[in-house]
């Protein structure tokens, strides 16, 4: 037997979960069930990963990066 308890939430969560609903008799016990499972992440990101992650960004802040325009002229596919 399940033990059942209530939440109080805002006008404004109850409306995102409403949107979240796949279909309108969906309840909210599978909606947050749904978004609990699909953001379990069952690998984590290695250190390598993170670190790669950080050197990018660093990157991009500097401007070393090519824009979809310059890639595809390089590539002469434009």
């Amino acid at each position: 037997m399940s033990v059942k308890t209530t939440i109080q939430i805002d006008k404004e969560t109850k409306k995102m979960l409403d949107e979240l609903k796949i279909h309108e008799r969906e309840s909210y016990l599978s909606v947050i069930k749904r978004l609990i499972k699909n953001r379990i992440d069952e690998e984590s990101i290695s250190q390598e990963t993170l670190k790669n992650i950080e050197k990018s960004l660093k990157d991009i802040k500097e401007g070393r990066f090519y824009s979809t325009k310059e890639v595809k002229k390089i590539l002469g596919i434009e």
